[in-house]
């Protein structure tokens, strides 16, 4: 059975390719993160569009590794005829799209095999092939092209190509797959060590600006070059994960597309990206955020696509059989047609962060916020789909009611600290009765915990969030009582699960992991009321969970001690960049992360 985490990510800040420890590109999607995947074997068959480079002998140990500070990976292959280290990597370009592959012989003479499958439309449209030099092949279908040069002999198979060659010390062989729309010229050839060493250049450049000086150094640099990876270059967007459909449950039906940009992550992103010195990154997405919900407030919606797209249709991949199985494997993401309304306090925080660190969105975005939070006024009292995208109905979230709070709070403070202007004493009066109505309905006395929504007997995991958002103190009785119930009721082998599926119609059949991003709050939760061992304990044992190169997916199985979700998942790594400022300012830090 594969695992999530046999896998690992390369990109170009485009899109991005999933690279299996066996040499295989598994998943790619051309040229952007969310167009269709011309490798989709991650969810089918090698015959669904694959890429493997690996010795046709016997490999006895396989070892990887990211080159120190960029997204270049390394696979050594140990074999007893050699060693032969496989280098994949993204250029990152002003135009044009390759992925470059280089095998090296590090000892002895490796007898190596090329699998090369292309299949377009997430693994449905079989290429014409063709050869327009000796050293170049072309694959066409519609609107799209891909061309693989190298100096290999290769030969056509089955809708295909393969080779058979022998790897020797000195000899790098270089494989360079080129993305063209297919009514334009062939793109120049490119040079795979010049680009090699431009890739390293640039990944490192970036890295340097990394103001992180705490314990964690190695897992919060990974995390900030995965987060960085994932952002689409051309307008600022970042998608939660550069994949779709792996499940949330072993052969489940918890299966999403995930490589649209949420709303709701736009605190946690521009909290994580000013904390580590990458103001750059912090703007282009608060831009991306004001362009994404400019227009009438009563539209804003909680994705959108990497340019601001406004429809994500969703449908089902039916040819393809999904991850071991996970059945259906779905496209577009039906959640964009939800209303959520804890989305408008985490835009509201986000531009409050970006103001206080000095990069204020213009006038006209806080005559945005303005009419965002008018409509918030209108709206905070009305059931929604909350935070976990349920499909069984609406209810009245507490994790929503408190960020409709956070909405209203961030507006004060922006008038009181940056001299803003707005109708101020009528926000206060609001935020009070916000304020109230959670604490009288949302929390349940019998249970002496905060419960997942008015009326509800049932834990949620997302309450977590109201020390950190500044909504009550760690310390207040009612916060402590509702930690301990999570601790008894939510926890599996040391890591937390969002709500218990079991007893709880979500509209979905019951099962899934430990959300690691819950995990992170806890921690973070614990360091607020100076429980800081535990804390720590519990970041380390998050830690571990990386996969050998150092990524986290959104879940993650106790019981068969594997990932589970879309991977790699950005709210997972921006959480542990968050958790880990948090916890290398112990004990001088007064605030929560997400608390200005």
């Amino acid at each position: 059975m594969r695992r999530i985490e046999d896998y690992a990510l390369i990109g170009d800040c485009e899109t991005a390719a999933l690279v299996a420890r066996d040499g295989s590109v598994d998943w790619l999607c051309w040229p952007r993160f969310d167009s269709e995947a011309c490798f989709a074997a991650l969810l089918g068959t090698p015959e669904h569009g694959r890429w493997l480079i690996a010795p046709s002998c016997v490999v006895n140990r396989v070892r990887r590794r990211y080159r120190d500070d960029t997204l270049v990976l390394e696979t050594t292959f140990e074999t007893d005829r050699g060693i032969v280290t496989l280098i994949d990597f993204m250029p990152i370009r002003d135009s044009g799209s390759d992925l470059v592959r280089i095998v090296r012989c590090e000892k002895g003479e490796v007898p190596m095999r090329v699998e090369f499958i292309l299949r377009f439309d997430y693994g449905r449209l079989i290429p014409w092939m063709e050869r327009p030099d000796e050293r170049c092949w072309q694959a066409v279908a519609g609107p799209h092209s891909a061309i693989l040069r190298t100096d290999v002999s290769v030969e056509g198979q089955h809708y295909g190509i393969t080779s058979d060659f022998t790897v020797r010390e000195g000899r790098p062989v270089p494989f360079v797959l080129s993305y063209r729309a297919s009514h334009l010229p062939l793109p120049e050839p490119v040079n795979a060590e010049d680009a090699l060493r431009r890739t390293e250049q640039w990944w490192r450049r970036w890295i340097r600006q990394c103001s992180y000086q705490g314990a964690w150094a190695e897992p919060v640099q990974r995390s900030l070059i995965t987060i960085k990876a994932m952002t689409y270059r051309p307008t600022g967007g970042i998608v939660a994960a550069p994949t779709t459909s792996l499940p949330e449950r072993q052969g489940g039906r918890r299966n999403w597309d995930y490589r649209f940009c949420w709303l709701r992550d736009a605190t946690f992103m521009v909290a994580c990206l000013l904390k580590a010195g990458f103001r750059d990154e912090a703007r282009a997405w608060r831009d991306w955020l004001l362009r994404a919900v400019a227009g009438m407030p009563s539209q804003v919606q909680p994705i959108y696509g990497i340019a601001g797209e406004h429809r994500l249709n969703e449908w089902e991949a039916s040819w393809l059989p999904g991850f071991d199985g996970a059945k259906p494997v779905r496209v577009g993401n039906a959640a964009f047609t939800q209303f959520q309304l804890d989305v408008f306090g985490e835009v509201m925080n986000a531009l409050h962060l970006a103001r206080r660190a000095d990069i204020a969105p213009s006038e006209a975005g806080w005559n945005l916020q303005k009419a965002l939070l008018d409509h918030l006024g209108e709206v905070w009292n009305e059931p929604d789909e909350g935070i976990w995208e349920v499909r069984a109905g609406r209810q009245h979230f507490v994790h929503s009611k408190v960020m409709a709070w956070v909405g209203v709070d961030r507006a004060i403070r922006a008038t009181e600290l940056s001299g803003l202007e707005g109708p101020v004493e009528q926000w206060k009066a609001l935020r009070d009765r916000i304020h109230a109505e959670i604490c009288e309905r949302g929390f349940d006395r019998q249970r002496g915990a905060f419960v997942q929504a008015f009326g509800s007997k049932h834990l949620d995991a997302s309450t977590l969030v109201i020390p950190i958002v500044g909504f009550l103190p760690a310390t207040d009785p009612r916060m402590q009582s509702t930690i301990a119930a999570i601790e008894r009721e939510l926890m599996r082998d040391g890591f937390v699960i969002r709500y218990d599926t079991s007893e709880m119609d979500d509209g979905l059949p019951a099962g899934e992991g430990a959300f690691l991003v819950c995990s992170f709050w806890l921690a973070e939760n614990y360091s607020l009321q100076g429980r800081h061992d535990q804390a720590r304990d519990l970041f380390e044992r998050l830690l571990a969970l990386r996969n050998d190169v150092g990524l986290l997916a959104e879940e993650y199985d106790p019981e068969a001690k594997t990932f589970l979700g879309n991977f790699p998942q950005a709210l997972s790594h921006l959480a542990l960049v968050n958790t880990a400022h948090k916890l290398s300012c112990e004990p001088d830090a007064a605030h929560a992360s997400l608390d200005p």
